[in-house]
């Protein structure tokens, strides 16, 4: 009898140039997938599939890999998920962490903890998913693995464990790692201090007697807490000779929560992933949560239903062509032509993070065509991008004359660029990336138009009043008309339009946070339509918002800021020239440390500029922190019709009609 293997999905993070990639191969390697590692600087790697990914030697898209461990009953399939370390490209990573059952976060030996490397933690911990970490590269010149150590448990505040150090040759290729065990006294003191703050009955054995206290005991509550994010155990090595790897191989096999699925169950998975096939077929990766989807079977996905014409599932280093895909495994599917990221297959996983975990895209630029010409086809490819990529953002003006996508910085411009410029055969250029800004309502204003009164042409009456809401509290639709005075289906179409028109404010940003109470409401029985709603509300929800007012906001980026004392001067002069508000400096040995805030638009600058500055000596971390009002706001073209000048919209809304 064939015994189905426990599964795990397990995703390895790390700031970029931690060494994660080679990871992997190294991963690959000793599960016999693979009889020759790769090499990120030769181009080679399993994982990285791009050519420029390869040429740059960074990861941009996720790749899944699969590989076993152990064997028999104990045996663990692992779909690995490789992920990009660059912050540009946060947003690939988002969209994988809601399918991993656990995660391996890299961690330099000689670059230590880096600022991708503590947003990864964060928001790891937030989602509760069980992490390992790996302190890789000790081979490297400058290794130093204690101090690391420290880092991990300073920086990312984390109650970590570590299972085991260097024993000799660290900084060199002849580096070797000792595991603790059971006979390693002050390893299991340690072990036992960290467990027994999350275990009150491990403690109350530990007071009652020590002595009788296994060793075995203290492993499975090791087990237990892993599983359950509340400790983190830290490995030691190099992917590169292979030193530590059979101890980090052994962890995931046993710390992490694999389990044994089966077919059973409702359907439930999620597209984390949307790519195009040398034909220009939308395939989709899905991680399947229960249930079983099979080969040309008409499933719901993202609120429709469709068919998978084709199902490969992930197997040992292959992909195996197979009539169904079950609960545990993750897939390729074809057919779904209309399928995005994010979109559900079946019903609502339990227990999944949905929707944002970073921040969004701060910033933006126009994108122009070389050519005049190649506008048609170059909107054809930032869309087919976006499908890729969601948070690409694009963005045309009413006439098609200019196209903005949203961005995390200067290198996925770059990357996109080549993209463009490679896969499509679009020359492009950019414009000056500015930041994306947002508009806060600063007062209250109300607004109505009336059936047949005051040139109102449709056949509706709407009243709407804008207020300021809560920051994060989103766009609160309330009604302040009776109940039953409108169909429902009208209420629909105006709560609707108000999030979409909400989209564009009076300075053509979003308006994220405010309060809509409908205040008037009347149609004809016979004659109105929802269409009358949905045309009648953009005219009356801005002329209350223009009386209500806004105030443009721009985003906001936290800084910590590590540089030599000698350096204050000058580099108190650039944080002033990109108008930052830094705190005091504080003495850190023979460097000092400032925290503050930046305007996101100024982060790249900054961080071209300081090597000069520094003598390459500065450490600049950054990540978003919030919204500032705008001292020279800034005006957005708008993509619709703009319901502010009345005339145009009324003669472009007939039109339509």
């Amino acid at each position: 009898m064939r015994i189905t293997p426990r599964t795990l999905n397990l995703g390895i993070l790390a700031h970029v140039d931690a060494g994660k990639t080679s990871l992997t191969e190294r991963l690959l390697h000793t599960a016999g997938v693979i009889d020759t590692l790769g090499s990120v600087d030769a181009g080679n790697t399993r994982t990285d599939s791009m050519e420029l990914e390869r040429r740059r030697g960074i990861t941009i898209k996720s790749a899944v890999v699969n590989f076993c461990l152990g064997s028999g009953d104990s045996a663990v399939s692992v779909n690995l998920i490789d992920t990009p370390g660059h912050p540009d490209f946060i947003a690939e990573v988002e969209r994988v962490l809601g399918v991993l059952d656990g995660a391996v976060l890299v961690v330099s030996a000689v670059e230590g903890v880096q600022p991708q490397t503590r947003v990864l933690m964060r928001t790891l911990k937030r989602l509760g998913i069980p992490t390992l970490l790996f302190i890789n590269k000790a081979d490297r010149r400058g290794a130093d693995d204690a101090r690391v150590l420290r880092e991990i448990e300073r920086k990312l505040d984390l109650p970590v464990i570590a299972m085991g150090r260097v024993a000799d040759g660290l900084g060199t290729s002849a580096v070797r790692t000792t595991a603790f065990g059971e006979g390693d006294g002050p390893f299991v003191r340690r072990l036992l201090d960290a467990l027994t703050t999350h275990d009150d009955a491990l403690l109350a054995s530990y007071v009652e007697n020590e002595a009788a206290l296994s060793y075995d005991r203290l492993r499975a509550a090791l087990v237990a807490q892993t599983r359950r994010g509340r400790v983190h155990p830290v490995y030691v090595g190099s992917a590169i000779n292979g030193a530590g790897i059979p101890e980090l191989v052994e962890a995931i096999q046993e710390l992490l929560p694999a389990e044994r699925h089966s077919g059973e169950g409702p359907l439930s998975g999620r597209v984390f992933k949307v790519e195009r096939g040398r034909g220009g077929e939308k395939i989709a990766y899905v991680r399947m949560f229960s249930g079983e989807l099979r080969a040309r079977e008409r499933v719901p996905v993202g609120g429709a239903e469709a068919k998978a014409t084709d199902v490969a599932v992930f197997d040992r280093g292959t992909l195996e062509h197979r009539p169904a895909v079950r609960a545990g495994e993750i897939a390729m599917l074809r057919g779904l032509a209309v399928v995005r990221i994010g979109d559900v297959v079946g019903r609502v996983p339990d227990g999944r993070p949905d929707g944002h975990v970073f921040s969004p895209p701060s910033l933006e630029t126009v994108v122009v065509p070389a050519a005049p010409a190649d506008s048609g086809p170059l909107h054809l490819a930032l869309t087919q991008l976006a499908e890729q990529d969601p948070l690409i953002g694009l963005r045309q003006d009413p006439d098609g004359r200019q196209l903005s996508v949203s961005l995390y910085g200067e290198v996925q411009k770059e990357v996109l660029q080549t993209t463009l410029a490679e896969e499509y055969g679009l020359a492009v250029q950019f414009r000056e990336t500015t930041p994306i800004c947002v508009e806060r309502v600063s007062g209250t204003g109300s607004a109505h138009e009336i059936i047949d009164h005051d040139g109102n042409p449709f056949l509706a009456t709407v009243g709407l009043r804008v207020e300021p809401g809560p920051v994060g509290g989103g766009v609160v639709f309330r009604l302040e008309v009776e109940l039953g005075s409108l169909p429902l289906g009208y209420v629909r179409a105006v709560e609707e339009t108000v999030h979409t028109t909400l989209r564009q404010g009076l300075y053509g940003w979003q308006v994220p946070d405010c309060v809509v109470t409908m205040t008037h409401s009347g149609f004809c029985s016979i004659r109105s339509t929802a269409g009358d709603f949905r045309g009648l509300t953009p005219l009356v929800l801005m002329t209350a918002l223009d009386r209500a007012e806004t105030v443009v906001h721009e985003p906001m980026h936290r800084f910590r800021l590590e540089f030599p004392q000698q350096t204050y001067a000058s580099v108190s002069l650039a944080l002033a020239r990109r108008r930052a508000l830094p705190g005091t400096p504080t003495a850190h040995g023979e460097a000092y440390v400032v925290e503050g805030h930046l305007p996101a638009d100024q982060v790249h600058g900054l961080e071209r500029e300081l090597p000069g500055l520094c003598g390459g000596e500065g450490v600049l971390e950054t990540a978003f922190d919030h919204y500032r009002a705008a001292a020279n706001p800034r005006t957005r073209v708008r993509t619709d019709h703009n319901p502010l000048h009345r005339d145009a919209y009324l003669l472009h809304a007939h039109r339509r009609m």
